[in-house]
């Protein structure tokens, strides 16, 4: 499943990298982008685990910049 997401207070290219490489290694997760110019998180992962993987991406997110945040 595909699924795209604002994300709020998005700092720096840098930091969405770092993040977008960090939610690639979840287990479960096929692809990940991150447009920090658009502010958007694309997730391609898991159907039945997709929940999970988003809130594993949420704590990838934290460890990189505490207040940035996946909107749904």
């Amino acid at each position: 499943m595909k699924k795209k997401f604002k994300l709020e207070e998005l700092d720096c290219a840098n930091c969405a990298a770092k993040m977008e490489a960090a939610i690639r290694k979840i287990p479960g997760v096929n692809e990940a982008n991150i447009s920090f110019m658009a502010q958007k998180l694309t997730i391609d992962a898991e159907d039945e685990r997709f929940d999970e993987i988003l809130k594993e991406a949420q704590r990838c997110i934290d460890k990189v910049d505490d207040g940035c945040r996946i909107l749904m």
